[in-house]
């Protein structure tokens, strides 16, 4: 048994904004999974920041979903929106330390300015019209956050972050180049994505991130939130290729009615469900239960390509033949 010194912990992190589809399931099953063999906690923690886009019904539909998969945890549900303070006492930090500051521009100013002529060759630079031009960060910064009509930015170091992902393997990414200024607090008065993540992650005592590696440079703005935050321990990485249609496109409606719900109501069986799931990792394609997942996988054959959802797939699924 792990000491408490050294007892790691992982959250499974379901966001409201739609119903869980089956990659969505695969990448939490393996989560709890790795949780389970390796005697982590699992805390349980709902992101419903994205207010304007939550379903109604969603978060409890989501809970019934994992339980009915057979997947547990030791603390929570948490609801994020619950309490926003330690995020807004950690933008504060920030801006004592002289690295946050408002932005009133638009995204359509934002990307216009991205795109101006810039150098003497007087040509429009188009390589990346999403980043935030490091021109327009102001030379002063306040040191008090208030509450104005703004987003507020991370000032991002210049250089790479590099950090070794457990599964992924060796990762860097130039933040500033490719991004900009991250948005740390929202004009809509609640804190962003990377940074409630990382406060929570922090707060909840999270050591272990499990999810789809298109969060992949999302790990590298949350480092930079951790550094610039005076956050000890970093977590450790696990970055899980998505599954795809067989348009190479992640998983979603374009590719048919993927959620579980539907599935579960067509009469398909948890154990079947996680079948697939297995077969998505590595393992034979035979119905099992969630305990049955856990002592099968082995990190060492799941795929490191996206996975193909195919209409075989599909097929064996919806069927009750073994």
């Amino acid at each position: 048994m792990a000491s408490e010194a050294t007892k790691r912990k992982t959250r499974l992190a379901p966001s409201p904004t739609g119903a869980l589809h089956l990659g969505n399931v695969r990448t939490f099953l393996v989560n709890w999974a790795l949780a389970r063999q390796g005697g982590w906690d699992i805390v349980l923690r709902v992101e419903d920041l994205d207010t304007p886009r939550t379903k109604p019904g969603a978060i409890d539909e989501s809970i019934e979903i994992l339980e009915w998969l057979g997947m547990d945890w030791d603390e929570g549900p948490t609801i994020q929106t619950d309490d926003l303070s330690p995020h807004r006492r950690a933008v504060e930090q920030l801006a004592r330390a002289g690295l946050v500051y408002p932005c009133e521009l638009t995204r359509t100013q934002i990307a216009e300015a991205a795109t101006a002529p810039h150098g003497l060759e007087n040509t429009p630079d188009m390589s990346n019209p999403s980043r935030f031009p490091i021109e327009l960060r102001p030379d002063e910064r306040p040191t008090v956050f208030t509450d104005v009509e703004a987003n507020w930015r991370f000032v991002t170091p210049a250089g790479d972050v590099e950090f070794e992902d457990a599964f992924a393997g060796a990762q860097r990414f130039d933040v500033l180049e490719n991004i900009g200024d991250i948005v740390v607090w929202t004009k809509q008065g609640h804190p962003s994505y990377q940074l409630a993540v990382v406060v929570d992650d922090h707060r909840q005592g999270v050591t272990d991130v499990v999810r789809g590696d298109d969060l992949l440079d999302s790990a590298a703005r949350q480092l930079l939130l951790y550094r610039g935050l005076g956050l000890t321990p970093e977590p450790r990485y696990f970055h899980l290729p998505l599954v795809v249609g067989a348009d190479g496109r992640r998983l979603a409606k374009r590719h048919g009615d993927t959620r579980v719900v539907r599935c579960r109501a067509s009469g398909v069986r948890a154990e079947r469900m996680i079948g697939l799931m297995a077969s998505w990792c590595g393992l034979a394609r035979a119905e099992m239960d969630a305990e049955g997942f856990a002592g099968a996988l082995e990190v060492d054959k799941i795929p490191h390509k996206p996975i193909v959802f195919t209409g075989e797939d599909e097929a064996w699924l919806m069927s009750n033949e073994s």
